[in-house]
């Protein structure tokens, strides 16, 4: 097998769980071949270097053989080399996903539980019994 279309390759590699999700990040633009964004039917033949983002990482690899059947990881992992410079930008974005975390993820619970909510309310309130903040009418009588 001399080529292959990119979006099989990208399945077959298991850089994407289906091939309908490869051919839609094709068709995004977030995947280049040998610096040129790509159309799901380019072929892909050995030596190429393919750029794909996933998520927030970008992944820049070199084509070392080509399947069109999609087999165990070890098996899809033969298929390419990725580059020095890749391996080191994705070691730096996950120490710095390390150090600095998401603040939405310390976030442990979405909606308070009834017994939250009377002590949130309970907290908040500060003005005693009353039921407004508008001065008392006891100096008027």
């Amino acid at each position: 097998m001399e080529k292959l279309r990119i979006d099989k390759w990208l399945w077959a590699a298991r850089f994407y769980k289906t091939r309908t999700l490869a051919n839609e990040e094709v068709v995004k633009g977030r995947i280049e071949v040998n610096g040129q964004e790509v159309k799901p039917a380019r072929e892909l033949k050995v030596g190429d270097t393919v750029s794909l983002r996933q998520g927030t990482v970008t992944r820049t690899v070199v084509v070392k053989g080509l399947s069109g059947m999609r087999g165990p990881a070890p098996v899809a992992q033969q298929l390419y080399e990725e580059t020095p410079e890749s391996l080191k930008s994705r070691e730096q974005a996950a120490e710095q996903r390390r150090l600095a975390p998401e603040p939405a993820h310390s976030i442990e619970q979405g909606r308070p539980t009834k017994r939250g909510r009377r002590e949130l309310d309970d907290a908040h309130r500060g003005w005693g019994d009353r039921w407004s903040a508008s001065v008392d009418d006891e100096g008027k009588s």
